[in-house]
């Protein structure tokens, strides 16, 4: 069976020719070549079979030859937020990972304990594409840049949404527990989890956002590191609202 080869390439119906950095690697990986097929995606739920028609040096033209739209594998939205890691290795690990499950938005929080206050995001795209292309998601997560937490947990988000601590003294539910009911449910619904850093939220930032509306919760009795953390609650709400 031939391999299907995937390209990222937004607005793919209304263009006919990748992306730089993807002609590149369809013509000097793959080695397409004039009439050979691949399968685009535009991120936003649809796919594309096509038909390559110029292979240049450095240029990839098509013409899509069929319109694939897709089924969305979970009902609802999935939007985490977390302060990201001193080491960019950890949340380079976590954005490719949360897609491959699935997920709709990532968030990272600057907070109080935060051990990074500057966050480019450029190289954290690449990767998400490159996990949209791997898993084949017909949707690429929306990925937001560096938010004073404060700002966020003012954000009147819709849906069910939850802060994850380890501040005992503070009452917390379970968030697996919280989140079963939707299990049987044909309803969707959006679930948004903030991870805090490292040392985790302060007293006062817990207080903040549940002042705000959200609901304080633990993710088990096991201490995470917050990428695993992170990974840990896009996965159970993507249990939550798979369909």
């Amino acid at each position: 069976m031939k391999e299907m080869r995937f390209f990222y390439v937004p607005n793919a119906d209304k263009l006919t020719e990748l992306p730089m950095d993807e002609a590149m690697h369809a013509l000097r990986v793959l080695r397409l070549k004039s009439g050979d097929e691949m399968f685009l995606m535009d991120g936003c739920g649809t796919f594309y079979r096509a038909n390559v028609t110029i292979a240049a040096t450095k240029r990839c033209m098509y013409e899509i030859v069929e319109t694939l739209p897709q089924e969305r594998a979970w009902k609802g939205k999935i939007h985490i937020a977390v302060a990201p890691t001193k080491v960019m290795d950890k949340i380079e690990w976590f954005c490719e990972k949360a897609t491959e499950v699935g997920i709709d938005e990532i968030t990272f929080l600057n907070c109080k304990q935060s051990e990074r206050k500057v966050l480019r995001t450029v190289r954290l795209e690449k990767i998400i594409i490159s996990a949209v292309k791997q898993s084949r998601k017909a949707w690429k997560p929306k990925l937001n840049p560096m938010t004073a937490f404060k700002d966020f947990v003012k954000i009147p988000f819709p849906g069910r949404k939850f802060i994850a601590h380890c501040h005992e003294e503070i009452p917390q539910k379970d968030l697996f527990n919280e989140l079963l009911p939707l299990i049987d449910s044909s309803e969707g619904e959006q679930i948004t989890v903030i991870i805090g850093p490292e040392g985790d939220f302060s007293m006062e930032e817990v207080n903040l956002a549940m002042d705000n509306g959200f609901e304080s919760i633990s993710l088990g009795k096991s201490r995470l590191r917050t990428e695993t953390a992170a990974l840990f609650a896009t996965s159970i709400a993507h249990l939550a609202l798979r369909k």
